[in-house]
């Protein structure tokens, strides 16, 4: 089965046996000389924060370093479980999604984001931000950036805005898929994508991802997504996350052709 804790553990072993370092986005922005190959490991903590502490686990088993961005509700917010994960070594960041929550008013989406920020970071070190797609607003909130500078609070970095794509590779598991960029509103790099579809770097399971890298046959640098709710071992809440979200692509694909 895909989109299980085993799978993902083979995941990372695999990436690592074919000559991969991991790291925080946090790290990749401040360290001046990188690994020749390189992944900027991602999670995005939408939904079952619990989910998002099992995948930390096993990464702090292999050594490795991730990056986690919680939202500021209840589906995310975890104070417990924020600290552990920091405790283990990945980074901790700032989900942000004020315009959504502000109905699109700029001043109060500010207002918003500083206020969720100081509450993030009363419990941990945050120096990185990443945009939450909220795919059934009309807003996004990237655009708070072209009012504001994110600099200025002591961030420094949000990937949508401080990753090259013209050097790396995006793999994200919106859409509990690996070509999720059919169904996704905003958690796609359109500019390139088209680009990576004629290199062949398209790929629909994480054993299809798996068999790439044992061929050697994905780029050098990449940036690498998930979403720990997506990540069951027990059948139950694999098979209602596998349903849910076929429910949820459906709806997507209806707003991206009506957009």
């Amino acid at each position: 089965m895909d989109f299980t804790l085993k799978k993902y553990k083979t995941l990372l072993t695999t990436l690592q046996s074919a000559g991969y370092a991991f790291y925080t986005f946090e790290h990749y922005l401040s360290v001046r000389e990188h690994a020749e190959k390189f992944v900027i490991l991602r999670h995005d903590v939408d939904l079952l924060p619990k989910n998002s502490l099992d995948t930390a686990r096993i990464e702090a088993s292999l050594d490795i370093k991730g990056s986690y961005y919680f939202r500021v509700v209840p589906q995310s917010w975890d104070e417990d479980i924020i600290r552990e994960i920091a405790a283990l070594g990945h980074e901790v960041g700032y989900h942000y999604e004020s315009l959504t929550t502000c109905n699109g008013d700029i001043g109060k989406a500010y207002e918003d984001f500083t206020a969720n920020l100081e509450k993030l970071r009363r419990i941990v070190a945050v120096e990185t931000i990443c945009m939450h797609g909220s795919p059934r607003s009309p807003w996004d909130s990237k655009d708070l950036w072209q009012h504001y500078d994110y600099r200025s609070l002591g961030i420094i970095g949000e990937p949508y805005f401080d990753i090259d794509f013209n050097d790396f590779f995006y793999l994200t598991d919106t859409g509990r898929r690996w070509d999720g960029y059919k169904v996704s509103l905003r958690d796609k790099i359109p500019v390139h994508q088209e680009r990576w579809i004629s290199q062949g770097l398209v790929f629909r399971s994480t054993k299809d991802i798996i068999k790439a890298a044992n061929e050697g046959r994905l780029p050098d640098k990449i940036m690498m997504t998930f979403h720990p709710q997506r990540w069951n071992d027990a059948f139950v809440p694999w098979a209602k996350e596998l349903l849910l979200q076929k429910v949820k692509n459906v709806v997507k694909r209806g707003l991206v052709l009506f957009k």
